[in-house]
C-alpha cells in the first residue's frame, strides 16, 4: 500500500504535513486533531465554526474523534519533508511575520487578510487564490503590526473613517459608538490624504529647489566677502603695525572684529546647508507615505506633514564691497596723534561692524504675505457643541440646534469657540473669510482653560489669547480683558500674519491692498493655536485658499 499511496491527499489542509489524530468533521474534510482545534479555538466567543475548506458552517462545535482506520494508515506512510521554497526564506531578516497557520515549522508570511485577520505563507495562501469564497477577501503585504490596524472592541479590520472623531474605525464601530458620525471609506479617506500629501510634497520640492538657489548667492556672497575681510585684514596689518605700541591693543579688537564677521558668513553657510539637509530628508519621507499601500499607515502618520511647515523669509543677499570705509578710516588714523586715537577708533568699529550679508524684512505686499502661507484645519475635539465643521475642518458655522458629540478634556464646554490643530512658531500667514453679525478672529496658548464661563477660558480676555472682534461696523482687539477699538470700516476678509521669533502679530484687512488693522508686539513664551468663537447663531468663519 505504502507504495501506491499519494501521501498529498492524506496532507492536513492546515498545517500541509500528513495527518496527524486525524479526525473529520461534518461536512466530510479531515484534519489534524490540534490544527482544527486551534482553528475554532479563535471562534468560540461568536459559537458558529466552519470548515477551513468549503466554508460550510456548524454551531454547535462538531464534537471530533480520531478516526482509527486514518490513524493506522497514517503510522504506515513515512512522513515526507515538504520541498524548501527559496523565495520563501530569501531575504528573510529577524522581526518577519510568519504564517499564522504553519504548525511545526514556521514560514515566513508572504500575505495577509484582512478579512480573516490572519498571516499566511507561500503555501497557506493558495486557497485564497483558488476558493471562490476567499477570493473575495482583501489581502495584503505580510503585515508585522496588524494589531495596530484591527479595532480593539470589535476586533474588525479598521477599514472606515470617522471625520467626527478623526480616528480609523471598523463597520462594527460605525452602528455602535459612531452611530449617526461623519464617516467615509478608509480607502477614500487614504487617497484624498495622499493626494494633500503629494501637494505637501511639492512644496518641500519648491523650498529645497529656493534653497539651493539661495545657497548658490550666498556662497558667491560670502567669496566676495571673504575676499574684502582679507584685503581688509592685510591693510589694517600694514597700517597698525607702523603705528606705536600703544594701539596694539586696539589693533587686537580690530582684528577680532573682522573674524567675527568671517564666521558669521561661514555659520550663515552651514545653516542653510543644514536645511537644505533636512528638507531633503523631509521630502523623502513624503515620497515613501506617498507611495505607501496602506492606508491606515497614510491616515496615522500623514498629520503630521498635513500642515506645511512655512518656509523663513527669503534671504537676501546684501551688495557686498570691499572693506573701503575701514581702510578710509584706518589711514585716517595713521596721520593723527594718540590723543586723536579713541575718537577715530569708534568711527574704524561701527564701519566694521556695519557689514551685513542677510537682511529679513516684513511682508509688505500681499504676494510676499503669501510666502508665509500655511494649511490650517480646525480640531474637533476642541469645537462647542453649538459648532458645526465641514468635512475639511476648514470651515465652522454656529448651528441653532446643538450637535451630537462625545464630551472631551480639550473641548470648550461654555463659551462657542474652537482651536485649530496645530501650534505655529515662526512665521505663518492665513487669510479667513467670516459672515453673520460678529466673530472674534484669536490665537491662543495651547493651556488656554477650557471649561466653564471665566474669562480663563474666553478668547482675548486673559493673558493666554489675543483676539480681533470683528463686526459690521469696523474692529475691536482685546488682549488680558483690555480692549483697543480700531476705527475702520468692516472686511469680510481678514489675514493674520505671525512671526513668533519677533514677537509680532498682526491682523489685515484683505482687499485690491492690505491695510493694517491691529499690531501686536509682545514676546511669545509658547506654539499660538489660531481660533474664533462666535456671538450668535448664523455666523461663520472659513479658511481662504491660498494660492
Amino acid at each position: 500500500m505504502e507504495g501506491h499511496l499519494n501521501t498529498q491527499e492524506f496532507c492536513c489542509p492546515i498545517c500541509l504535513d500528513l495527518l496527524e489524530g486525524p479526525v473529520a468533521i461534518p461536512c466530510g474534510h479531515c484534519y489534524c486533531m490540534d490544527c482544527i482545534n486551534n482553528y475554532w479555538h479563535k471562534d468560540d466567543q461568536l459559537n458558529i465554526f466552519d470548515c477551513p475548506q468549503c466554508r460550510q458552517t456548524f454551531s454547535p462545535r462538531p464534537v471530533l474523534k480520531t478516526n482509527g482506520i486514518l490513524a493506522e494508515m497514517m503510522e504506515k506512510l513515512k512522513k515526507p519533508e515538504l520541498p524548501e521554497d527559496s523565495h520563501i526564506y530569501s531575504n528573510w531578516i529577524p522581526g518577519d511575520v510568519t504564517c499564522d497557520f504553519c504548525i511545526r515549522r514556521k514560514l515566513k508570511a508572504v500575505k495577509t487578510c484582512l478579512v480573516c485577520l490572519a498571516s499566511y505563507c507561500q503555501n497557506h495562501i493558495q486557497s485564497h487564490y483558488s476558493s471562490p469564497v476567499l477570493k473575495k477577501h482583501k489581502l495584503i503585504e505580510a503585515s508585522v503590526n496588524l494589531q495596530e490596524k484591527i479595532c480593539p472592541h470589535h476586533d474588525k479590520y479598521l477599514e472606515m473613517y470617522c471625520w467626527t472623531d478623526q480616528q480609523c474605525i471598523c463597520p462594527m464601530c460605525v452602528m455602535d459608538e459612531h452611530k449617526g458620525h461623519d464617516t467615509v471609506s478608509a480607502d477614500v479617506e487614504s487617497a484624498k490624504k495622499q493626494r494633500e500629501v503629494g501637494m505637501t510634497r511639492q512644496k518641500y520640492k519648491l523650498k529645497i529647489h529656493t534653497k539651493e538657489k539661495e545657497l548658490l548667492e550666498l556662497q558667491q556672497a560670502v567669496d566676495s566677502f571673504k575676499s574684502s575681510a582679507q584685503s581688509a585684514m592685510e591693510n589694517g596689518e600694514q597700517i597698525f603695525s607702523e603705528l606705536m605700541q600703544s594701539i596694539e591693543r586696539r589693533w587686537s579688537k580690530f582684528r577680532d572684529l573682522i573674524r567675527d564677521q568671517e564666521r558669521a558668513a561661514e555659520s550663515m553657510l552651514q545653516t542653510l546647508e543644514q536645511e537644505i539637509t533636512e528638507l531633503k530628508q523631509k521630502e523623502h519621507e513624503l515620497e515613501l507615505l506617498l507611495q505607501s499601500k496602506d492606508q491606515v499607515h497614510v491616515l496615522q502618520n500623514c498629520y503630521s506633514f498635513s500642515t506645511f511647515v512655512l518656509p523663513d523669509p527669503p534671504f537676501t543677499i546684501a551688495k557686498l564691497s570691499d572693506f573701503g570705509k575701514t581702510n578710509d578710516a584706518i589711514s585716517a588714523l595713521r596721520m593723527k596723534l594718540e590723543d586723536l586715537f579713541k575718537g577715530e577708533w569708534l568711527r574704524i568699529y561701527q564701519a566694521a561692524r556695519s557689514m551685513k550679508i542677510l537682511h529679513c524684512t516684513v511682508p509688505k505686499i500681499r504676494s510676499e504675505f503669501l510666502y508665509h502661507s500655511c494649511l490650517l484645519q480646525l480640531n474637533p475635539s476642541t469645537s462647542h457643541k453649538d459648532l458645526s465643521l465641514s468635512k475639511e475642518n476648514r470651515e465652522v458655522t454656529v448651528q441653532s440646534r446643538v450637535q451630537s458629540c462625545p464630551d472631551h478634556p480639550e473641548r470648550f464646554d461654555y463659551w462657542c469657540q474652537v482651536l485649530c490643530t496645530e501650534g505655529l512658531t515662526g512665521c505663518s500667514y492665513w487669510e479667513v473669510e467670516w459672515r453673520g453679525m460678529g466673530v472674534n478672529i484669536a490665537v491662543a496658548y495651547k493651556n488656554i482653560a477650557r471649561k466653564g464661563d471665566s474669562s480663563k477660558a474666553h478668547f482675548g480676555y486673559n493673558d493666554k489669547s489675543w483676539s480681533l472682534f470683528c463686526y459690521r461696523k469696523g474692529y475691536a482687539f482685546w488682549h488680558n480683558g483690555i480692549v483697543s477699538k480700531i476705527s475702520q470700516p468692516g472686511s469680510s476678509n481678514i489675514g493674520v500674519y505671525l512671526d513668533h521669533r519677533a514677537g509680532m502679530l498682526a491682523f489685515y484687512s484683505v482687499g485690491d491692498t492690505m491695510s493694517l488693522l491691529h499690531r501686536v508686539q509682545t514676546t511669545f513664551t509658547q506654539p499660538l493655536y489660531p481660533g474664533f468663537e462666535f456671538s450668535c447663531y448664523g455666523a461663520s468663519i472659513k479658511f481662504c485658499q491660498l494660492e
